[in-house]
């Protein structure tokens, strides 16, 4: 079925002037004298320009987004390059992990964004090129999706405009998705693309619809596991239209559960032979099992609504002023909200909704605003599709969150590239560290072939030999990756973690001799010229001392990670 699209506004008001006013304020500097009205008018139409016009054969607000992606991409590399950085903790991580093609990976993060990873080594190398180039590739993909799947439900190129651009009134994607994470921006990608699915499937219902979105369904739930709560959502929001629900009832719905089922079943294969890795980050949640129900539950709650207040704060004062601005009243008669529409506020509800029953009913205590991704993700989506229904000023309220989302992405650049040469604190100091400076110190004695601590910044020793094994605790299969000759570094600390050392005597290695205490150089940018660090030489254990190799460790947490 095919969505009907909404008359275009035929005039213009008041409040339309204000916006267009309010944009340009904020997108252009004040124009001076009186001999260049041409150029103001000119200036104060960029807004529209970007909702409407097409550069070549594409809109030119796919074509604007790709273009800022790209230059990302470029000078972020660039920079690292020249100021010799390393990367964060998420970044790091999927370096130790980029030689490996596996079903299954530790930590608790589900394969498919690595196995993107590791595609793109296999053509650039082992760089932070690939890196950035794999993160604003699914950045990309995320943008398209939401535009294509806004025009696949019938709305305007202006609503699309909006839905996509208001992905960057999102804190936790246009700063932290460009600053730090990695599958969780896996997440913003495979879910949009997930929406796009589903409305190709309503709208077609062909075989190759119902394939496509199970192998999209498969794809979001391997970007993250908590990406099940969005499929769940949204089939039960389309069940429950009557104007929709015939493409779940649908018996060749069937091909959908069996290609997700069959994508899912090595990971799956994978996770039940791998249970300590599949739970190594279980304490994140902060469950404890000798805490009374009701205070879990009350924790866990107030945890929930200050995630999800943190989430949408952002883009809900964007669109409110929005509103203001435009002259809105509640008190105005608006049309009946379309199934379309419906749709979207519905899954985001029931998303919310089975979220916080999950949270309730497990004791969970700690909620994290990135991991309502999944759900929230939907929320600009709704917000431009309610502002569709109240043309025409829903429309210049459109043009403002437009306005918003591109001026937010472009000032939030250049503290992505400060951040790039100087890192923040806590576990981002690990960008600022002389990684070749610390290669040449760990190698003075010989060559090293694997290097081991016990935090993934480690993994940026690959930025200076990619052939360098480099493992922590929570790498499944550790004693069979470790290639002789290995050392153990560690930083900030007199002697490496228990953790660590209790995974190398399980491998059968242990230390050969003293720690030799080490200066790490830092970057010349920073405010501190080295950080302490140490490390040792290691060897095999005579064979009546070591112990039988186990499953991965569940202790990431105090191993120095960040989940992402």
């Amino acid at each position: 079925m095919r969505f009907d699209l909404p008359a275009r506004r035929s005039g213009s008001d008041q409040g339309y002037h204000i916006v267009r006013g309010m944009v340009f304020m904020l997108a252009e500097p004040a124009a001076t004298g009186t001999g260049d009205e041409n150029s103001l008018k000119y200036s104060i139409k960029w807004d529209e320009w970007l909702a409407e016009s097409r550069i070549g054969p594409f809109p030119t607000a796919i074509v604007t987004v790709a273009a800022y992606l790209a230059l990302q991409t470029v000078i972020l590399s660039v920079l690292a390059t020249w100021a010799g950085t390393g990367v964060g903790v998420d970044d790091a991580e999927q370096l130790i992990y980029l030689p490996y093609l596996w079903a299954g990976y530790g930590g608790s993060q589900p394969p498919l964004y690595t196995w993107i990873n590791w595609l793109a080594a296999q053509i650039f190398g082992t760089n932070i090129f690939t890196l950035k180039l794999v993160k604003y590739s699914v950045l990309f993909l995320a943008a398209c999706s939401v535009f294509a799947a806004m025009r696949r439900f019938g709305y305007t190129k202006a609503t699309a405009a909006a839905a996509m651009l208001g992905l960057f009134t999102i804190p936790q994607i246009a700063w932290e998705s460009q600053r730090a994470l990695s599958h969780s921006v896996a997440v913003v990608g495979f879910c949009a693309l997930l929406l796009l699915a589903m409305a190709n499937l309503i709208e077609r219902r062909s075989v190759i619809a119902y394939a496509v979105f199970g192998l999209v369904t498969a794809a979001a739930i391997l970007a993250k596991y908590n990406d099940v709560f969005l499929v769940a959502a949204l089939v039960a929001a389309v069940l429950s239209l009557r104007e929709l629900r015939g493409a779940i009832l649908d018996p060749k719905f069937a091909i959908s559960v069996a290609v997700a089922i069959l994508v899912l079943a090595p990971t799956t294969y994978w996770s039940l032979m791998h249970p300590a890795d599949l739970l190594a980050r279980g304490e994140k949640f902060g469950i404890d099992l000798q805490q009374g129900r009701m205070t879990a539950a009350a924790t866990g709650a107030g945890k929930f609504l200050m995630g999800t207040f943190n989430f949408a704060v952002l883009p809900v004062l964007i669109c409110a002023l929005a509103f203001a601005l435009t002259g809105f009243r509640f008190s105005e008669r608006r049309p009946k909200a379309p199934a379309r529409e419906v749709l979207l506020w519905r899954t985001l509800a029931l998303g919310l909704a089975m979220l916080a029953i999950l949270v309730l009913a497990t004791g969970v205590t700690e909620v994290k605003a990135r991991w309502l991704v999944p759900v929230l993700v939907i929320l600009p989506l709704a917000m431009a599709a309610y502002m569709e229904r109240l043309s025409p000023r829903g429309r210049d309220a459109q043009l403002l969150v437009i306005a918003a989302g591109a001026i937010i992405a472009v000032l939030l650049a250049p503290a992505t590239w400060y951040f790039q040469i100087n890192g923040t604190s806590g576990l981002s100091r690990m960008i600022r560290v002389d990684y070749a400076a610390l290669y040449r110190q760990l190698t003075a004695d010989g060559p090293v072939k694997t290097a081991i601590s016990d935090g993934a910044w480690v993994g940026n020793l690959r930025l200076v030999d990619e052939k360098l094994v480099a493992l922590d605790q929570e790498v499944p299969n550790f004693d069979r990756l470790v290639q002789d000759p290995a050392v153990l570094v560690w930083l900030d600390r007199d002697d490496p973690r228990p953790v660590i050392l209790e995974q190398l005597k399980k491998a059968g290695y242990e230390p050969d001799g003293q720690p030799r205490q080490i200066m790490v150089p830092l970057l010349p940018s920073t405010d501190k010229s080295a950080r302490p660090g140490a490390y040792v030489r290691l060897k095999r254990m005579a064979a009546e001392k070591a112990t039988a190799p186990d499953e991965g460790v569940s202790k990431g947490a105090e191993g120095g990670q960040e989940p992402d």
